[in-house]
């Protein structure tokens, strides 16, 4: 993840897309920022989507598919948007029968998955590529497009309040990547006062935010 910003281009995207997955077993392993608890994040939020009635799930950076490749395989209809073509080929390997597309989710998604409705809908460690402004009018657009009872699922590097996050940046000194935009919770709930914030590592932790009003402080 060091390096990896906002506007970075399609390109530096498809180099990093073929060491992704080898890169972020050894964080979680180790149980290191960023990537600490990121198996179980992963895990968890499988059995959630299991869980619910419906199986159509829209996936924002879904990368090479470590999660919805999972979730294909157990019968869920899968779209999905991401910004690297490479990671999108890689990911079709897996499922061939998964609507993707290649387009910039910090501009919104794509008109083919703005016509669906999803019974959940997923963002793994992407979201945080993103500015806080940019992440609040990302999920007021995408809470619309739930089916009832349906939840936004975000699992990421993310913190209860600025004070820790804070706190990790100075402890983790140049290691912390700086171009990066992690998740404050309690900050997030100002916007979305419905959403739940669950701690699974230092620094990371899984929000869900289900569909229905929003008010801003």
């Amino acid at each position: 993840m060091k390096g990896k910003k906002n506007m970075l281009s399609n390109h530096d995207f498809d180099l990093w897309a073929d060491g992704y997955d080898r890169s972020v077993g050894i964080s979680d392993e180790d149980g290191t920022y960023p990537f600490a608890a990121y198996r179980q994040i992963m895990n968890e939020i499988y059995n959630r989507v299991l869980a619910r009635c419906g199986k159509a799930v829209l996936d924002i950076g879904f990368g090479t598919g470590t999660l919805t490749a999972k979730l294909y395989e157990q019968g869920c209809g899968i779209w999905g948007q991401d910004f690297s073509r490479r990671m999108m080929e890689l990911a079709r390997e897996k499922m061939p029968g998964a609507k993707l597309y290649q387009g910039d989710f910090s501009r919104g998604l794509v008109e083919e998955l703005r016509q669906n409705k999803y019974d959940a809908i997923i963002a793994t460690y992407s979201l945080h590529h993103l500015t806080d402004e940019q992440k609040i009018s990302l999920l007021e657009n995408l809470l619309p497009l739930l089916n009832d009872g349906g939840t936004v699922y975000i699992g990421d590097v993310m913190f209860e309040t600025r004070t820790e996050l804070e706190k990790h940046r100075t402890l983790l000194d140049k290691d912390w990547d700086d171009e990066e935009i992690y998740f404050v919770a309690d900050e997030l709930a100002r916007s979305f006062p419905q959403m739940r914030f669950e701690p699974f590592s230092f620094c990371s932790g899984i929000i869900e935010i289900t569909g229905g009003a929003k008010s801003h402080e």
